[in-house]
């Protein structure tokens, strides 16, 4: 069977690495993955899954070999011991993708800039971060930028807070609802008349997917925002959560989130001492500008909220048998 070509993923068992696959695979690539704790290399279901882990270097080149594009959409669990890991791990992938000639994605954040650049945010804005994982983030694309200054090709799509029916951890599932059960209660995490920018994960992936399909037209560092679902004041998630949970006969009360408790407990866990870093992106309205990459594509993939949030409920075990009947 052709293919477009041979792709490897770095966190494909994660939200959009995993999301990522299963659209190239669609699109008749050839997947690979690496993962850690599997023995040799084994195919399961269309993805070809690597024993090996994104923080030995030799493991990775040897993922990589033959591939086009390595996808680097790894990250430390939990949000955790980010200063230590994140970039070995990127500077694997380059190494990886400097002995192959591969173009390396990036699924980008908000998290590079600092309140500086709000509230619209443009591929060129200055990237000024007031937290440790904005820094880390900023070298990251440093580092991808000195590849692509080296001859090595460079594909950075940024996007709002995840969401998506395999998104794993994420805002939506840790601090909107509880998963596997139908929400009963909603924490709304922002203030009133704050704009906050959401991105649905299957959307992303055909973004990188049809960006990919055009690769030979892309600068060498290229980087594209996504609008994504735009929350103008900070309401539209939450409401739109409780409509799909008002369909299913449940009506679902929407809270302020609790941040008084995280400040409480964030001494004794550190992954709430990485989440309430990032308080400030819900104080502010922080929209990324899609003009780009709507001039480049066309158009952007884009499914409409209530479907989002239905199918990504659904994934989280909130939408079962358990739940009830729609009304």
């Amino acid at each position: 069977m052709e293919t477009r070509g041979k792709v490897l993923i770095l966190g494909a068992t994660g939200g959009i690495g995993g999301e990522t696959a299963r659209q190239l695979i669609r699109e008749k690539w050839e997947v690979r993955a690496l993962k850690r704790g599997s023995h040799g290399s084994e195919l399961n279901g269309e993805i070809q899954w690597i024993a090996g882990d994104a923080l030995d270097k030799e493991q990775v080149a040897s993922a990589a070999k033959d591939c086009s594009v390595i996808v680097h959409a790894v990250n430390p669990p939990g949000y955790r011991n980010w200063q230590h890991l994140v970039l070995p791990m990127l500077r694997n992938t380059i190494n990886a993708a400097e002995r192959n000639g591969s173009l390396i994605v990036l699924p980008g954040t908000v998290y590079n800039y600092g309140p500086d650049a709000f509230p619209l945010l443009r591929e060129d804005a200055q990237q000024r971060p007031v937290t440790r994982k904005g820094a880390i983030r900023v070298q990251m694309e440093k580092e991808l930028e000195a590849y692509s200054q080296r001859g090595g090709r460079v594909l950075v799509v940024r996007a709002g807070d995840f969401f998506g029916p395999h998104a794993g951890n994420s805002w939506f599932s840790q601090g909107l609802i509880k998963p596997g059960t139908l929400p009963k209660v909603i924490s709304n995490p922002g203030t009133a008349e704050t704009g906050h920018q959401w991105a649905y994960l299957p959307d992303i992936a055909k973004t990188i997917t049809a960006l990919l399909a055009r690769r030979e037209e892309l600068e060498p560092f290229a980087r594209f925002h996504m609008q994504g679902h735009w929350d103008p004041d900070g309401s539209q998630m939450v409401r739109a959560i409780q409509r799909i949970t008002a369909y299913y006969g449940v009506v679902a009360k929407i809270h302020s989130f609790p941040w008084w408790f995280m400040y409480l407990a964030a001494p004794f866990n550190a992954t709430l001492r990485e989440l309430l870093e990032m308080r400030y992106l819900w104080r502010q309205s922080v929209r990324l500008d899609n003009t780009k990459l709507v001039t480049f594509l066309g158009a952007e993939p884009h499914t409409p909220l209530d479907e989002a949030v239905r199918m990504t409920l659904q994934g989280l075990g909130c939408l079962t048998a358990q739940s009830g009947s729609p009304q």
